[in-house]
């Protein structure tokens, strides 16, 4: 059979010229990526730099430099595809990579708690921008034919940004100061806006196309409300009864809803639900939104784990969950290439399979399981993570014209962040509710704890802060059951997580079982690859 005539213009092999575009791509996801870890483990520094000794800045205070920088990450991937179509993918690219150097310059400024809060705002507008513009740039440069190999490309900052972030942060706080974990992005910005200058060449901007202020009004705010009930929820106890949850999900999700019967009036809508025709597209997102929330969720448990229950540091931590980025790195390129020759349908579900195994030895975790058997585990879901995450934005993207790739990596990188936030937050509450199932400790008395010290709770706090509770003279039997108790904790929190990765099986199996038809990157217009 010959060549179909909207592949001729492209090679067959991965090129110079494109891999240029993907290190420029790599780079930006890089940043982005590794600033929504890197942070988690500077939050009790943020409490004694921006507190006194006697008085500490509250945690749920200092937790708002994550939240605020995901949820300004979530509301301005939808205005994404608007934008690059109107002012094109390269200079828009280039003024998110300034926008998230610049914000993360200032935040390594910030003199109190609120100021780091307002720029961490300002970087998460610029960091939002980055995966789905990377997205739609290495789609057109590659063609149809080779995004398999240039989604694992693009995969790699995706894996090891939440292995690296922890690590990373950790190091330079030990060595430095807190605020190296921002000014690190102040070089690389620089490196990658000269590389952006030289390897992208301008594409055709859209200036005609009219914006959707009525779209920015619902789905912007309404995506915010709703992440922001979401991400409430553990400092609630999980409680959705808690105003500030039910009130801001219901406001978030009647304004999507709002948005959702809008958008099918504008031409040019915000988001562009008709998009959801495509079968390849539709399947992919349900997919991908179960695998995000119950893998993503899991893995916040992990260093966790070996912090908590195990005693380890938190640089320690990082560097025992890495062999599950390194699985990950084996087979992504693998499932990459396999992308491009064999059905999508038959390669994602292998991988979530891969997945399903591993997550169901960590259910089966305690406070002595033998560190080699849970590095396997983590391994192979490692494996399972290579062999399923860029296979289903491969798919997703493969069957979209050229004016439809950009809005169709907003959405897919929507659904992904809002899974992501859905599933960290329910296997947060869970965990806290069984932790909070343990017995008090008769005559323990410690600040904000209510009555008492729990048997768990005494257990953490002798692996992670044992000088806070020895003058309290706790029987260490109450401390080995708290233990035993806690790590069972973890192990009932790993069945929803299986239950979800379980479940991800049923749209991975509907995906395509034949290779379908794919269109041109750009319509017939020439691709968007460097001289």
């Amino acid at each position: 059979m010959s060549q179909p005539a909207e592949q001729s213009a492209y090679p067959d092999h991965i090129d110079a010229a494109v891999l240029k575009i993907a290190g420029v791509v790599v780079l930006g996801a890089i940043m982005s990526i590794l600033d929504i870890t890197v942070v988690n483990v500077a939050l009790p520094t943020f409490q004694d730099k921006f507190g006194s000794p006697d008085s500490p800045v509250a945690y749920s205070t200092v937790a708002w430099t994550v939240t605020a920088y995901t949820l300004a990450l979530a509301t301005v991937i939808p205005l994404t595809g608007w934008a690059a179509d109107r002012f094109g993918t390269k200079r828009l690219y280039m003024a998110a990579i300034f926008l998230f150097t610049a914000g993360s310059a200032l935040c390594a400024t910030a003199s109190s708690i609120d100021m780091l809060i307002a720029f961490r705002v300002l970087q998460g507008l610029g960091g939002g921008m980055l995966m789905p513009l990377g997205m739609t740039i290495m789609t057109r440069a590659a063609g149809p034919h080779r995004m398999g190999r240039l989604m694992a490309i693009l995969g790699v900052p995706m894996l090891l940004g939440p292995i690296l972030g922890p690590i990373l942060g950790g190091w330079l706080i030990e060595v430095a100061s807190w605020h190296w974990i921002f000014l690190i992005n102040v070089p690389l910005g620089a490196i990658a806006l000269v590389y952006a200058w030289f390897a992208l060449t301008p594409d055709h901007a859209e200036r005609s196309e009219s914006f959707d202020f009525l779209g920015v009004a619902l789905m912007s705010p309404g995506l915010a409300l709703f992440l922001f009930g979401v991400s409430s929820l553990p400092a609630e106890s999980g409680d959705f009864g808690a105003p500030r949850v039910w009130v801001s999900m219901l406001a978030g999700v009647l304004l999507m809803a709002a948005f959702v019967w809008h958008s099918f009036r504008p031409e040019h809508p915000l988001l562009d639900l008709r998009l959801f025709r495509d079968r390849n597209l539709t399947i992919s997102i349900i997919t991908m939104f179960l695998f995000a929330a119950a893998f993503f969720g899991g893995l916040l448990l992990v260093p966790t784990y070996f912090q908590q229950i195990r005693g380890e540091s938190t640089l320690h931590a990082g560097l025992l969950v890495a062999p599950q980025g390194l699985g990950a790195m084996v087979t992504m390129p693998i499932a990459g290439r396999l992308v491009d020759k064999i059905p999508v349908g038959r390669i994602v579900p292998v991988g979530l399979a891969l997945i399903v195994v591993g997550m169901f030895g960590l259910t089966q975790i305690t406070a002595t399981t033998p560190y080699p058997l849970l590095i396997a585990m983590l391994v192979v879901m490692g494996f399972g993570m290579g062999a399923t995450m860029m296979p289903l934005f491969t798919t997703a993207l493969r069957t979209l014209s050229g004016a439809q790739v950009a809005r169709g990596s907003t959405l897919l990188n929507i659904s992904q962040q809002i899974a992501s936030s859905c599933g960290v937050a329910t296997m947060s509450v869970v965990l806290t509710n069984q932790l909070n199932n343990s017995p008090i400790i008769p005559g323990t008395q410690v600040p904000d704890l209510g009555d008492g010290l729990r048997e768990t709770q005494a257990a953490i706090l002798s692996n992670t802060q044992p000088e806070s509770i020895a003058p309290l003279n706790i029987d260490p039997a109450a401390i080995a059951r708290g233990l035993v108790d806690a790590a069972d904790a973890f192990s009932h929190t790993y069945w929803v997580a299986w239950v979800l990765v379980t479940l991800t099986l049923i749209p991975a199996l509907m995906l395509p079982r034949r290779r379908p038809q794919t269109r041109h990157a750009d319509e017939g217009a020439p691709p968007a690859v460097v001289d």
